[in-house]
């Protein structure tokens, strides 16, 4: 508690010296601390993701990544790469679906906290850590999923007040956080179609985020290989402010007690593959989660595992209910599908109604 308790001193300290803070900047010091300190995953944590849910979710991935493989001439030498892996469970279930097909891929995860490197690594003790992607190595394609990854990476918002745009900042109220504009005109930031908003509009980026998309598509383009980014999102950029706050699997104020809670924000899709496609890499396309789940195959496996344990049917329906339906996690959800210039294209891709998916 008392490094938790000392972010907040910190950054009230900071904010007094220099004035207020880029949202950015808070959320990077607030998630490092957050991650550093706790495995937040499971019904224990503070969120679930979807390889928690069910291992149906690992064993789609691992089943898209194998045809990919398959279809490009089955490399023997590829690397798996995760960025975020958490407690390792989709890799352990994607991967071993996988070698069932023969794709036995090297193991690369992109982490930093040492708390879930320590659980990664009971799972995959022979394993390879970075603390980015620039360390990969160069010499084999990578297949790379990335699962929900990209909505923790520092977001930057901007806001429009009676004299313009202004980068949306965190100041202090008393000893409370509270956003407030910022004084620098940043109007030149702002996509042409919302520089007319009214006031009060938020428009958001992730410079952070787009580094790692446009290294992801260069490594696919120098490497070969393909790459499954799944996140909550729009595929299409939004206005407005989406950055929220889980803490014990409900929502909190983000600008509460930095360093307890996950900071989190909705993805624009069209963004991310952008970047990708900026350095070499083709988009496959996007994909609801629900949609691509069911596309891969989904339905036919919950059947079998009912059949092979009847006694779980019920959790195995919940499950899937989670994971597909489009009012839990199956239309919030996207998927991303990339390639390198000469691989196939991986399966499961429909088209995604950007107005249906803009709510």
């Amino acid at each position: 508690m008392a490094s938790e308790a000392s972010l907040a001193e910190r950054l009230r300290r900071l904010i007094e010296v220099q004035g207020p803070i880029p949202v950015s900047l808070y959320m990077a010091q607030a998630n490092a601390a957050y991650y550093a300190a706790r495995d937040p995953f499971g019904a224990a944590g503070d969120f679930i993701t979807a390889p928690e849910i069910s291992q149906m979710f690992g064993e789609m991935v691992g089943v898209w990544l194998a045809d990919v493989w398959s279809r490009a001439g089955s490399p023997e030498h590829v690397l798996y790469v995760e960025p975020g892996p958490g407690r390792g469970t989709l890799a352990k279930d994607a991967l071993r679906v996988a070698a069932r097909f023969g794709l036995r891929p090297h193991v690369h995860f992109v982490e930093t906290s040492p708390v879930l490197r320590a659980a990664q690594r009971e799972a995959f003790p022979q394993a390879h850590w970075h603390d980015d992607l620039s360390t990969l190595p160069e010499d084999a394609p990578i297949l790379l999923v990335a699962n929900e990854f990209l909505d923790a990476l520092p977001l930057r918002q901007m806001v429009k007040v009676p004299q313009g745009w202004r980068e949306r900042m965190v100041g202090l109220d008393g000893e409370r956080f509270v956003p407030v504009a910022g004084s620098l005109p940043m109007d030149a930031a702002i996509p042409e179609c919302w520089r007319e908003a009214e006031a009060g509009a938020i428009v958001e980026s992730s410079p952070a985020a787009a580094n790692v998309m446009r290294e992801i598509g260069a490594r696919l383009a120098a490497q070969g290989g393909a790459a499954l980014v799944i996140d909550y999102g729009h595929a299409q950029g939004q206005l407005g402010s989406s950055l929220q706050a889980l803490r014990a699997h409900a929502h909190v104020d983000p600008f509460v007690d930095p360093g307890l809670a996950d900071l989190t924000w909705l993805v624009d899709f069209a963004s991310a593959a952008h970047m990708a496609q900026s350095e070499g890499a083709r988009c496959i396309g996007v994909a609801e989660q629900g949609a691509w789940l069911m596309a891969m195959g989904m339905g036919t496996r919950a059947a079998a595992l009912t059949r092979s344990a009847p006694d779980q049917a019920q959790s195995i329906a919940q499950a899937f209910h989670r994971l597909v339906a489009p009012e839990q996690m199956g239309r919030l959800f996207k998927v991303l599908g990339l390639a390198g210039r000469d691989w196939p294209d991986g399966a499961g891709f429909v088209p995604v109604d950007a107005e249906a998916t803009s709510a």
